[in-house]
């Protein structure tokens, strides 16, 4: 057996892992947001997640970011304002532009959701076996990691080409 054929084979093996992890981490992701009550719509806590880890935000920003329109990021953001979730705020750097911030309420409902899911993933974490919470805490440097792609990848609005940012009302 050849070099090629040893590197070839190690690289199968390595994709074959990462379809694994991946469809792991995807299942268990699924289950938690099915499994936390909601009080809202899955669109709205993204957002309101997004803007406490990025701070205010251009409504057509949001809806790039929450992969919606902006008129149904429109719509969103006056529910969530109409609850007292979401203020919106003049861009102090173009007072023609409106940001979306995040309230003190918005916040405490984030901290309630990630506390939520939290305490349900450390229900399923205390049905592992020793070994299993030792190579789970092996790699919570690697989910960290994740994370922090996912949250780069997804936090940077793209625009397509020719698409102009307007002003927010």
């Amino acid at each position: 057996m050849g070099r090629q054929d040893t590197t070839r084979r190690r690289e199968r093996h390595a994709v074959r892992a990462s379809n694994a992890a991946g469809a792991a981490l995807y299942g268990l992701v699924i289950g938690a947001v099915r499994r936390i009550p909601r009080e809202m719509s899955l669109t709205s806590a993204s957002t309101l997640s997004t803007l406490v880890r990025t701070g205010p935000r251009r409504i057509t920003d949001l809806a790039v970011i929450e992969g919606v329109t902006q008129p149904a990021m429109t719509v969103l953001v006056r529910v969530l304002e109409e609850s007292g979730m979401v203020e919106r705020r003049t861009d102090p750097t173009d007072k023609r532009v409106a940001l979306v911030a995040v309230t003190e309420d918005g916040a405490s409902h984030v901290r309630s959701r990630r506390r939520a899911g939290a305490d349900a993933f450390v229900q399923l974490i205390d049905k592992l076996t020793d070994d299993e919470v030792t190579a789970l805490i092996a790699a919570i440097p690697a989910l960290e990691h994740l994370r922090e792609l996912d949250g780069q990848e997804r936090e940077t609005p793209r625009r397509s080409p020719g698409r102009q940012s307007g002003v927010t009302r």
